[in-house]
């Protein structure tokens, strides 16, 4: 079933990263915002490297994104996907990134999990002319990865938020 994102992108002018998922996981569509499953582990994780406490509500996540200078959003404008499966994703169509990269100052882009990074270079990196660090998935699929080695890795994020 082709599945379209209707989700707006968070940013503002002092985004300063931008944080790429693939697609919306059902729970997140069902809610109209980002990383909404209960264990997906994006909050805990992003507040742990942030030294922050996690943000529960929408709003606070929304404020927390703004007072960290994090746009977030998602590679994927529509795509047949079954489920929340990135592995099922097929016939994909891009978002417009240009939207936050010509009203930010995104200095670096990072992918939430190895599908987010493979669909950016491959549809997305020519349009925008720059490079992403792939980071581990924070989605409870992927079970290599404890939150604390989640962490261990998506500390790089804080040597690119100013």
């Amino acid at each position: 079933m082709r599945a379209i994102h209707t989700i707006d992108p968070i940013f503002d002018t002092d985004s300063s990263i931008l944080i790429l998922g693939s697609f919306p996981s059902v729970k997140s569509r069902q809610a109209c915002f980002y990383y909404h499953h209960p264990q997906n582990r994006f909050w805990k994780v992003v507040s742990s490297v942030l030294g922050q406490t996690t943000p529960l509500t929408i709003e606070q996540k929304k404020e927390f994104l703004h007072r960290n200078h994090i746009a977030l959003w998602d590679v994927i404008k529509s795509c047949k996907i079954e489920n929340s499966s990135d592995s099922s994703i097929k016939d994909v169509q891009p978002n417009d990134l240009s939207l936050i990269l010509n009203n930010a100052d995104i200095k670096m882009i990072f992918t939430n999990g190895s599908k987010a990074g493979d669909l950016y270079k491959r549809l997305c990196q020519n349009k925008t002319g720059m490079h992403t660090i792939t980071l581990p998935s924070t989605s409870p699929a992927n079970a290599r990865f404890s939150e604390n080695k989640l962490i261990d890795k998506w500390i790089i994020i804080k040597d690119f938020i100013f």
